[in-house]
């Protein structure tokens, strides 16, 4: 039997028929009981052949029958090793067993001992639909010694003789139905012990292969967190290094296009103050740590902050409004909520044409909702580009963040009237 790791395999050997068949501790018994009983009788009868006024000739009688009795009994030790179970040589046997115990006891009633071994063996030797007819024999012959002796010398004695050999099967026949249901529930119990080693085999077996899928799931689970962080990754750099650049490569442009000196300046500041930034934001991203903006400031003062500057770099107005009760929050929640209030505004600013944007924060108890509204030129959301394009990667990673935190993020969009992009995530507090 196979064992895996962390499985106790069973100690104890398997437990067979032999070990427990209700036969296997009697056996003995019974073939020995015969003999020992015959004995019994032959030592009783002697100390009481007086009383009973046993002649010569009975006790030659009772010696041939003992003697035939010891054969029989030889003959039937051979004969069990090779025909064991209920058969033709076991009815055989106890017939010629059952005769010479009855004419034993015929001689003198002390050696009925004999028969009373069939008490104990006559389902093991005769076929099931006898068992009634050598219970009688085994019967017959007792209540024989029971009235004194056989034959009955008065019409009374074979009445109470016959009354005698009525109650005796009685006894006889409710004591091998009992005798015969507890076999029954033995082997049931033999049964389901069979079963459940199969059982056990099989809860092995399946342990292993559960052991081997586990190891499976292992392995994809990592492969799928490798994924996960990659995909992580590309969202950190797109969201963040990749808007700096942009902003870097805009203000280059206009330092490279004026010839205004103090322009020119001021452009190559803001390029170089941007090139910082995402300086600082790839080295976090990397390591994944709170955006920059969240290292000196909480929430709101960050988003204040990135909606100013934001506005100060496109020229388009926009406006950062707070509501409800201002709350510290889990530094995951901080920087996602932060990183796609960043998104939404890098799309407004490279596809909405807006005159306006507003962002809000609002807390609400058990979730915190962030809205960014703009007035541009919409579009239509079914319409939108395969996700892992150029154009398509910014609203699938705000989806992916907020879906990261168990949130959800909408988009409500129609040409020329402007959009609307929503996050909503739990409200989990900062850790202390």
């Amino acid at each position: 039997m196979a064992d895996t790791e962390g499985v106790a395999p069973d100690a104890s050997p398997p437990v067979t028929e032999a070990q427990t068949a209700p036969d296997a501790p009697s056996r003995s018994l019974l073939r020995f009981s015969p003999p020992v009983l015959l004995g019994v009788g032959l030592v009783l009868a002697a100390a009481t052949s007086s009383l009973v006024g046993m002649d010569r000739a009975e006790w030659v009688a009772a010696g041939i029958l003992a003697a035939a009795a010891l054969l029989l009994q030889l003959w039937w030790d051979r004969s069990a090793r090779s025909r064991p179970g209920p058969g033709a040589a076991g009815a055989v046997y106890y017939t010629l067993r059952s005769a010479l115990a009855f004419g034993l006891a015929w001689i003198n009633p002390f050696c009925a001992f004999y028969a009373a071994a069939g008490c104990f063996d006559t389902e093991r030797l005769v076929p099931r639909r006898w068992v009634p007819l050598g219970l009688l024999a085994t019967a017959a012959t007792i209540a024989g010694a029971q009235i004194g002796g056989l034959p009955p010398d008065n019409t009374a004695k074979w009445v109470f003789y016959g009354m005698l050999v009525a109650v005796n099967l009685g006894i006889f026949l409710t004591v091998q139905q009992d005798a015969g249901k507890e076999e029954d529930r033995a082997r049931k119990r033999v049964a389901t012990i069979r079963e459940l080693e199969h059982a056990n085999i099989a809860l092995e077996r399946a342990l292993v292969e559960n052991a081997a899928l586990h190891d499976q799931l292992m392995l994809q689970a990592r492969e799928a967190g490798i994924a996960d962080e990659r995909r992580r990754l590309a969202a950190e750099i797109h969201d963040t290094v990749a808007q700096d650049l942009t902003g870097v490569i805009t203000q280059l442009q206009v330092v490279t296009d004026t010839r205004e000196q103090g322009m020119a300046r001021a452009h190559a500041e803001r390029a170089l103050q941007l090139a910082r930034h995402s300086l600082g934001e790839a080295r976090r991203a990397v390591a994944n740590l709170a955006p920059v903006a969240l290292a000196e400031d909480d929430l709101p003062e960050a988003l204040k902050k990135t909606v100013t500057r934001w506005s100060e770099h496109t020229g388009v107005h926009a406006e950062f409004t707070l509501t409800g009760s201002d709350e510290p929050l889990h530094d995951e929640v901080e920087a996602t909520l932060l990183r796609i209030a960043a998104e939404a505004l890098s799309n407004a600013a490279r596809h909405a044409k807006a005159g306006r944007v507003g962002v809000t924060l609002s807390y609400m108890g058990e979730e915190v909702v962030l809205d960014v509204r703009d007035d541009g030129q919409g579009f239509d959301p079914s319409a939108l580009p395969e996700p892992g394009t150029a154009s398509g990667f910014g609203l699938k990673g705000m989806r992916a963040r907020a879906e990261r935190l168990a949130g959800e993020l909408t988009v409500e969009s129609e040409p020329g009237l402007g959009t609307a992009v929503s996050a909503r995530v739990p409200s989990v507090p900062h850790e202390r």
